[in-house]
């Protein structure tokens, strides 16, 4: 009777157990490192609150097309909109309307303490740019294609390319102007802001250029719903809240 009464507790205890394993899903992410802070906390708290894992891996927009279209598996992207510019990365994902998740613009940035140099207007950005010796940014990702973009309206597009040191990774922006290597940062506000480095500034309103991320399920997704599920909380207030704590503007 005994054991009767402790197999009625346990078998139901097991069921429910499994039943836990087979609803948690482990999600494989690509993402653009410039949402790289944001994205990571935001991940945690989804973690958190739902038992569901993820798995991200960021890179610049080539790599994330060529992430996207190697055969590799995954689940969603929350990716530069200039991504889905290329029609075997989209082919990728669902045909469904991809949301709007963040946007931030461009900015510039020095080595904590350094004088912070005028680009209050286009001609006191462009004075600054051609001041300086080493600019370390990324030219081939989204941003650097705003930047150049940028810089064509400025017309010193030509004069850039010279000076500006190409890192691998936001990461390394910071890193190269902190040492000293680079004079200045110039790429997506939000990723130029480390106690390293202080802000001077957005670029001026009439030469400004912004990156949008958005996101959308993986069309060989094994887990859809949930891959739906992580874009509902990135966009909920919870995640918005993040995002603007960090320097972006969602949605």
């Amino acid at each position: 009777m005994k054991q009767s009464w402790l197999a009625s507790l346990i078998v139901p205890a097991l069921v429910l157990s499994q039943v836990c394993i087979v609803q948690a899903a482990e999600l494989q992410v690509l993402a653009g490192g410039g949402i790289a802070v944001p994205l990571k906390e935001i991940a945690a708290q989804f973690e958190s609150t739902s038992g569901h894992k993820l798995t991200i891996r960021f890179g610049t927009t080539p790599e994330l097309v060529k992430m996207a279209t190697s055969g590799d598996a995954f689940d969603l992207g929350v990716v530069p909109q200039d991504v889905m510019k290329d029609a075997g990365a989209r082919a990728q994902f669902t045909p469904d309307p991809m949301p709007y998740v963040a946007r931030v613009g461009l900015g510039v940035a020095v080595r904590a303490g350094a004088p912070k140099p005028d680009i209050g207007t286009p001609e006191a950005l462009k004075r600054t740019l051609l001041a300086a010796q080493a600019i370390a940014s990324i030219p081939a990702s989204a941003t650097g294609t705003q930047l150049a973009i940028a810089y064509e309206r400025l017309g010193i597009a030509e004069e850039m390319k010279a000076r500006t040191k190409a890192q691998p990774t936001p990461a390394q922006i910071i890193d190269a102007v902190a040492s000293g290597e680079a004079e200045l940062g110039v790429f997506l506000l939000n990723v130029l802001m480390d106690p390293r480095l202080d802000i001077v500034g957005p670029f001026p309103a009439n030469v400004q250029r912004e990156v949008v991320y958005v996101a959308g399920v993986a069309a060989n997704s094994t887990t859809p719903d949930t891959a739906k599920a992580f874009i509902t909380y990135l966009m909920s207030p919870a995640g918005a809240a993040v995002l603007r704590a960090k320097g972006m503007t969602p949605g």
